[in-house]
This record gives structure tokens, C-alpha cells and sequence, in this order.
């Protein structure tokens, strides 16, 4: 592997689903259900070399069929940092749900990235079951298999270096190919978990989030994601609306729109 790099890292929010309640996130019961929204992300990885995307969301259509509120599209909350989507190299796709792997035509230049698992997981015979299905486009999975042909699809099993100090590593467990992004930052080593924990409690209590793969290698992700990160407090969960609250924005315009990550937690 080549010397890491340091880079900036940011989470865009696009989109929210405010009417959702505790007992939706947990597979467990809990005794203190309430309102618990769910906040929808992309991810900015940043130096002076490279630009790189972490997923690329979903669009307004998308956002009505599911019955989810989008805000912005995830290549305008990108334009706010200065990022021009089009212009745009290397995107990692954590997984292929649907929230994570649409808007593939505003980035023509890019090349994906995913573990080999996830696309053989989204074609296979699991498909013909709805608790798998239902969260995936088929639209999406042929959209990515379309730039597969184009020769713009770079497929990694288990852990891969994508550039100097970013990696992304098999984690499993939500999907079978679900893969987190590690990131150096002037802060040390961040993680991107994306839906390998929805939300800090996921983690905090080993209390999994309910659309599982195989629920084994869920819980052992955790783990895993605390041996990547620097520290806990350097894990950034997938859907926590908590993530704006806690890490700054980097102005005021920017405000519940764009958290800093590679710089530490408020408080």
C-alpha cells in the first residue's frame, strides 16, 4: 500500500423520514418506544489529490414510491462543498439498497465501487423473496450492471485500498455485500459505516437494525468497526439524524445540511 494521506471528510444530508418510531429500528422490542427519524446521507472524501463519493442516494420518484422526504438531490448537497458530481472519479457504493445506489447518471465519469458479493447477492436467487427484495430498485441493480459492460464497475472482495488512506472492508450483515469506508483524517482514522449501523444505539447497546442479511455477521461488525476506527467516537453511522448534531458544520450556510467528520465532535 502506498503512504496514507490525510483528508476532509463530510456527510450530506438529502433526505429524512421524521415519521418513524423506535420499535422501526430495532429487532428487539423496546419498553421506551417513541419517535426515532432517520436521516438519509452521502459522504465527501476530500484532499487536494482526489475527490471521492460515498453512495449516491436517491431521487425524488424514488422518494415518493417509498414514501420518504428528499430535500435536496444528493448531487446539489454535494455542489455545496464544491463538488461537481459530473466531474467526479471514484464513488464507493457501500451496498446496493436503494437509498444508497440511485442519482448513477449524475456521476458519468465515475467509477464504482463495490464488494463482488453485493452485486451476486442483488442477481441471485435471494431476489425471489421479498424481505430481500423489497429494499432494492431493480432499476438501480441494472443501472450498475449496465456500467459493469461499460467497464466502469471495480469490484473488491473483503478489504481494498481505493487510494492513500482510504479503504474499504467487508463487513456484511445488513446485505451480503456490505462494506464500510475507512478514511485518515487529521483526527486519525474515521469509518464510514454507512447501514453497517444505522444508528450510534445499533452499536452502543448491540441492539440490530431489523432488514438484516444474516444477523450473526451484523453484530460482529460492530466489532469490527471499532477495530478499523480510531475510537468510538470516530464511527459515523449510516442514517442518525445525531451525526448533524454532533460534528459542525463548515459555515453557517451549511447549517443541518453538510457535518464535518475528519474534525472532532462537538461537546
Amino acid at each position: 500500500m502506498s503512504d496514507p494521506e490525510i483528508h476532509e471528510v463530510y456527510a450530506v444530508k438529502y433526505g429524512t423520514m421524521q415519521n418513524r418510531q423506535r420499535h422501526d429500528n430495532f429487532i428487539a422490542a423496546d419498553p421506551h418506544d417513541g419517535p426515532m427519524p432517520l436521516d438519509y446521507f452521502v459522504w465527501a472524501i476530500v484532499n487536494g489529490n482526489r475527490t471521492i463519493v460515498v453512495d449516491t442516494g436517491f431521487d425524488p420518484e424514488e422518494g415518493r414510491r417509498r414514501k420518504r422526504e428528499i430535500q435536496r438531490l444528493p448531487r446539489e448537497g454535494l455542489s455545496m462543498l464544491g463538488i461537481d458530481a459530473a466531474t467526479v472519479q471514484d464513488v464507493v457504493i457501500t451496498h446496493m439498497h436503494w437509498d444508497h445506489a440511485g442519482t448513477l447518471d449524475d456521476f458519468p465519469q465515475a467509477r464504482f465501487h463495490l464488494q463482488e458479493l453485493e452485486l451476486a447477492y442483488t442477481t441471485s436467487r435471494h431476489m425471489c423473496h421479498r424481505p430481500f427484495q423489497h429494499s432494492y430498485s431493480a432499476e438501480h441493480v441494472c443501472g450498475v450492471v449496465r456500467r459493469l459492460f461499460e467497464g466502469r464497475v471495480v469490484f473488491h472482495e473483503g478489504e481494498a485500498e481505493i487510494a492513500p488512506g482510504v479503504s474499504v472492508h467487508h463487513i456484511g450483515g445488513h446485505t451480503m455485500g456490505m462494506q464500510c469506508v475507512r478514511v485518515l483524517t487529521k483526527r486519525g482514522w474515521v469509518v464510514l459505516a454507512s447501514d453497517s449501523a444505522h444508528f450510534y444505539e445499533n452499536m452502543e447497546r448491540t441492539a440490530p437494525f431489523p432488514i438484516v442479511y444474516h444477523l450473526g455477521d451484523m453484530v460482529q461488525g460492530y466489532a469490527k468497526l471499532n477495530q478499523l476506527a480510531e475510537s468510538p467516537r470516530h464511527i459515523i453511522p449510516g442514517h442518525d439524524p445525531l451525526v448533524m448534531e454532533r460534528y459542525p458544520a463548515p459555515n453557517g450556510a451549511m447549517e443541518k445540511v453538510v457535518a464535518r467528520l475528519d474534525v472532532p465532535p462537538k461537546g
